[in-house]
């Protein structure tokens, strides 16, 4: 269990760790009359709520230099002295909202000097978009080191802790995070040269006939509607979606399939396997909506459950995981419709 408390403290506070001795406000006019705690929650956005009170309560906030309340009413050229780390006296931007999140939610499967894998839950998104600035999951990876103190954006000209490989919003599963720029570039590369298998379970509608196999496709993404459509032959912009598939188990109408991705294109296995008539249980885009409603299912039954890092060529600072199979034992649409945990 980390300690969380400890990468916003302000223990023998160095310049080289960006904290500031002491910022001071003074209160004019239109700030007297508020509590100290709503005065200081809008003088510094970027400072957690939680953090906020504890910062009051062991005396790291003072009022004309003496120990004041949260509630206390603060009036006109009062002083206001604030000792708290110099990122938090900052603006809001995209690159440092991870600031506000005082408790990082992470499944982290797997972590080391670095590397970090974490099992995203269905729901989150990785980065920002038009519907979610500040609980994304690169927000919460950073915000986990930055309170770790293995990494503070003051300490980088250029360099934050990067995602390495992307799921959708509603899938759920394993994603890479580099904590280093290094790691970023040998996993960016390896990825794109196919060096990391990927492999996912899902719940498909129907009897995948045969039960295991290949199915390949050409997908042309359409920005505006986040959809892909599937063609059966080349088309300008349409890029090739090869996925291998193999039946695990069946139960009614469902089969629980492991599939296998040879490429790694926008929404591959849900089109791909909509276009073979099986889609998958959930899917609100490419899915049936009737039959989603029967199952009461609105998110996809997708999960990138296993990733292996063949790295069949030099791995630089990386080479102690060739061979390293990492992979999540429970994904909770196996147990709920098939009864049994995942084989090893």
């Amino acid at each position: 269990m980390v300690d969380f408390s400890l990468g916003f403290g302000y223990n023998a506070p160095k310049k080289a760790e960006g904290v500031h001795a002491m910022r001071e406000f003074i209160i004019g006019k239109n700030d007297a009359g508020q509590r100290v705690d709503r005065f200081l929650s809008k003088a510094m956005p970027l400072l957690p709520g939680a953090l906020l009170q504890k910062y009051i309560r062991i005396k790291r906030v003072k009022c004309n230099g003496a120990r004041c309340q949260r509630d206390q009413r603060l009036a006109e050229g009062d002083v206001l002295q604030v000792y708290i780390n110099d990122e938090f006296f900052e603006q809001p931007r995209e690159d440092n909202l991870f600031l506000t999140l005082f408790q990082p939610k992470l499944e982290i499967l797997y972590e080391d000097e670095n590397i970090l894998l974490t099992d995203k839950r269905p729901g989150m998104v990785v980065h920002a978009d038009e519907t979610e600035k500040v609980n994304t999951l690169i927000n919460h990876i950073q915000a986990y080191l930055y309170q770790k103190r293995e990494w503070n954006p003051k300490w980088e000209n250029a360099f934050a802790p990067a995602l390495c490989n992307r799921i959708d919003r509603n899938t759920g599963g394993i994603v890479i995070a580099a904590k280093n720029a290094e790691t970023l570039r040998i996993l960016t590369a390896k990825i794109r040269d196919r060096e990391i298998t990927k492999k996912y379970l899902c719940v498909a509608l129907g009897v995948m006939n045969p039960p295991e196999g290949r199915l390949e496709c050409f997908l042309l993404k359409d920005e505006g509607k986040k959809q892909v459509t599937v063609y059966h032959r080349p088309v300008p912009g349409g890029k090739s979606a090869v996925t291998l598939y193999r039946t695990v188990r069946r139960q009614g109408a469902l089969s629980l399939v492991e599939a296998e991705l040879l490429t790694g294109r926008t929404h591959q296995i849900r089109a791909s396997f909509a276009d073979a008539g099986h889609p998958l249980l959930g899917d609100g885009k490419y899915g049936k909506g009737d039959i989603n409603r029967k199952y009461s299912e609105t998110k996809q039954a997708l999960y990138s459950y296993y990733i292996k890092f063949d790295f069949p060529t030099d791995a630089g600072i990386l080479e102690y995981l060739r061979g390293r199979v990492f992979q999540i034992k429970k994904v909770p649409f196996v147990e709920k419709y098939f009864g049994k945990g995942i084989a090893e």
